[in-house]
Order: C-alpha cells, then sequence, then structure tokens
C-alpha cells in the first residue's frame, strides 16, 4: 500500500498577510498586498511595484544571537517555519530527530544579506565582511537554519527550479516520507527586494513597468505586460498519513499526485511539455480530469507563456472545463515562495469551499477559461491542481485532495 502523505501545518508569510488567518481573511475576499517598493528606493528603476511582507519584525520573533546570521528571507522561512510547527501541533523535542528533515526551494538566496556584505568589501575591506556570508548568501540556508533551530538531522535538501521548485520541494519531500521519514518541513520562501536582487530580476525581461498597483499584474488580460515581484511564501508540514493520525493530528489534506517536465530548447519545434507535466500529475494521483474541482494557474502575465498554459489546461480539461484562479495577483510572483503558498491557499480552499477570485483582471477571450474575477466563488471542493512554471522551461503540477 502507498503511504499517504498529509499536510498537518501550514505557516504563511504573505504580501496580503502575516499568518495564515490574516493571509487567508484577505485572500478570500481578494484583497491585494501589492503597492510601491519601500525596502529601498526603486525611483530609478523601470519596475517600482513589490509584493512586500507587512509588519514583520523580526526582532520580535526570533533570537537576538540569528540576526547577525540571516538574510530578510531565512527570517521569514523561520518564523513560518514555527508557524507551522505550532499549527501541527508538533514539538520537535519529542520526536525522534533523524525522523524529521527539511526540504525547501530557493531562487535567489540571501540576496540582500550578499548585497550588504559586497558593499562593505567595496567600500571597507575584507575585513568588514562577515564570516556570516560564507553561508547566509547560500540557496540552501533556509533548509539548514530551520533543520538547525528545530534538531531535525533526518533527509534533508534544497530544490532550485525558479517558481515550479516549491512544488518540487513538496514532492521530493512526499518521496522521503514514503521512504520511512516520518516529518519533512517542506515548501519555499523567497525574498529579493534588494538592488541586486531587482536587477538580477529585471534582466528576464518579464517584470511589468506599471505604476498601477490594480493593473501591473494581469494574467490571461488582454492588457498583459509581465509580473510584479514579491517575497515570502509559506512553509509546510508533511507527516506519514499513519503516524499522523496516531498523534490525533488534524490534517488539511494530503499530497495526492505530481508531475514534472522540461519545455523542449526554443526554436526545436517540439511542443511545450507543461500539459504533460499535468497530465503526469492527475495519473499519479490515479484521478480524471473530470476529478479535478478548480486549478490554482501560474499566470505568467505575458501574451506567449499564457496562450501556453491556457492551451494546456484546455486541452485537459476541455475549454471552460473547470474552474482557474490565479491569487497570486493579490501577492506578485514570489519566486520559489508562490507555488507552496498557492498550495496552501488550495488547501484552505479545500477546507472552506470558497474558490478566492484572480482580482483585477478581465479574461481575454482567446484564452477560453473559466476565469473566477471579481468575488470569490462558492462551491463544494474536494481536490484540486497547481500549476507552477519556472524560468528557462521548468513546468510542476501538484495535486492535492481533501483527507478522508
Amino acid at each position: 500500500m502507498t503511504v499517504q502523505t498529509f499536510v498537518t501545518g501550514l505557516g504563511i508569510t504573505a504580501p496580503n498577510g502575516l499568518g495564515t488567518e490574516e493571509f487567508w481573511a484577505a485572500t478570500r475576499i481578494g484583497k491585494s498586498g501589492i503597492g510601491p517598493v519601500t525596502r529601498f528606493d526603486a525611483s530609478g528603476y523601470p519596475a517600482r511595484l513589490a509584493g512586500e511582507v507587512p509588519g514583520f519584525v523580526a526582532e520580535d520573533r526570533l533570537p537576538s544571537r540569528l540576526l547577525p546570521q540571516t538574510d530578510h528571507m531565512t527570517r521569514l522561512a523561520l518564523v513560518a517555519a514555527d508557524w507551522a510547527l505550532a499549527d501541527a501541533g508538533v514539538t520537535p523535542d519529542a520526536l525522534p530527530a533523524f525522523d524529521m528533515g527539511v526540504v525547501t526551494a530557493s531562487s535567489s538566496g540571501g540576496f540582500e544579506f550578499g548585497q550588504n556584505e559586497l558593499r562593505s568589501l567595496w567600500s571597507k575591506g575584507g575585513q568588514y565582511v562577515s564570516a556570516y556570508q560564507s553561508f547566509a548568501w547560500f540557496y540552501a540556508v533556509n533548509t539548514g537554519q530551520i533543520s538547525i533551530r528545530n534538531g531535525m538531522k533526518g533527509p534533508s535538501g534544497v530544490v532550485v527550479s525558479d517558481q515550479a521548485g516549491g512544488l518540487d520541494a513538496l514532492a521530493q519531500a512526499r518521496r522521503l516520507i514514503r521512504k520511512g521519514s516520518r516529518l519533512i518541513v517542506s515548501g519555499g520562501v523567497d525574498a529579493a527586494i534588494c538592488p541586486w536582487g531587482w536587477t538580477a530580476q529585471l534582466t528576464g525581461g518579464r517584470m511589468s513597468t506599471s505604476d498601477d498597483p490594480d493593473r501591473a499584474y494581469l494574467p490571461f488580460d488582454a492588457e498583459a505586460r509581465g509580473h510584479v515581484p514579491g517575497e515570502g511564501g509559506a512553509i509546510l508540514i508533511l507527516e506519514d498519513a499513519a503516524s499522523a493520525r496516531a498523534r490525533g493530528a488534524r490534517a488539511y489534506g494530503l499530497i495526492a499526485g505530481y508531475g514534472a517536465t522540461f519545455d523542449p530548447r526554443p526554436g526545436s519545434g517540439r511542443e511545450p511539455a507543461l500539459e504533460r507535466a499535468v497530465r503526469l500529475a492527475l495519473n499519479d494521483a490515479g484521478l480524471r480530469p473530470a476529478d479535478i474541482d478548480v486549478v490554482f494557474a501560474d499566470g505568467a502575465a505575458l501574451p506567449d507563456p499564457d496562450r501556453a498554459e491556457a492551451a494546456a489546461i484546455g486541452s485537459v480539461f476541455g475549454p471552460r472545463g473547470v474552474p482557474v484562479t490565479v491569487p497570486k495577483t493579490m501577492t506578485g510572483r514570489l519566486n520559489s515562495g508562490g507555488a507552496p503558498l498557492d498550495v496552501a491557499t488550495a488547501l484552505l480552499s479545500l477546507k472552506e469551499g470558497i474558490i478566492p477570485p484572480t482580482t483585477n483582471v478581465t479574461p481575454a477571450e482567446p484564452y477560453g477559461l473559466d476565469l473566477v474575477t471579481g468575488l470569490p466563488r462558492t462551491v463544494p471542493l474536494r481536490t484540486a491542481l497547481v500549476i507552477a512554471r519556472g524560468h528557462g522551461g521548468f513546468n510542476s503540477a501538484l495535486v492535492v485532495r481533501a483527507a478522508e
């Protein structure tokens, strides 16, 4: 019998809500967290909007000894992990250390920390560079700091595949559960709203340059002009179902299926591979397209990627065959944090029977999607599909289902 993987805890740090309760209260009614950049002076850059996590004061939530050695990204991740463990009712000290592991996704590492240390190097000299720079910038730092803080010595790792990485990390966590791990902390939190990170993101050519928060990020809209970057994400607690039941844990749902593909080289003439990733996820879950109640789309907000995603959804489910939503229009694209946040949102949607809206978007008819816009849609929900794509050709799809 295949081991089932339950999600028993959520920890959310998002631009439209700090903590799961605040985030869900905002998301279910379409409240956005996108606004002008405040973490640095962006007035001289072509893009000046972002989704920034509000009200986060690391000094109020973490031991002072951690502050000199952590980037803003890692501080958000540590707090999200604390909240997720508390939500799951897990006290790490009470479990065997080697039964617990950590798998996170990262796109940028600790960019702001690295930028500050490089500034010290250039302006003052090498003796002024923090020794913590040796790891605080690194892609795996969130995994390392979460595991150290909680005494978790089981199988761990990090996945780097841009926005798709958040789903890939959850899939790797499920593999580890199936191999015998009792509990895996997983998901992703990214934060690179600093001049160095901003410049790196601008080179991709996909950022919106609009200064209107309501019109800047419009996936599947005729006026789509690119995405708004954001920070934050979600950390989830994944557990073996039998272990979770034995300790009386509440489950938000289960990870039922997963598929991943890589797009062919541009100009090769081969078809995009997103549809195959979706079908692989459905097959892994043992489900038919008709069993999916809602799709949380990737929503690149550029004509060609939006067209490709809409075509994949239409091919699998038929024209307007399933409700589709892109709640990240309220947060911006959070790199590796975006897909785990979509999974958390999907699980909250299943629990409450509400599909949150794709805000500010007027669906373009050629896409042929049943896009949930304006107000949330109240419908019975049992199963959701989350799609994520990473820059450079990564495609991932994950199916979550309500727990029995």
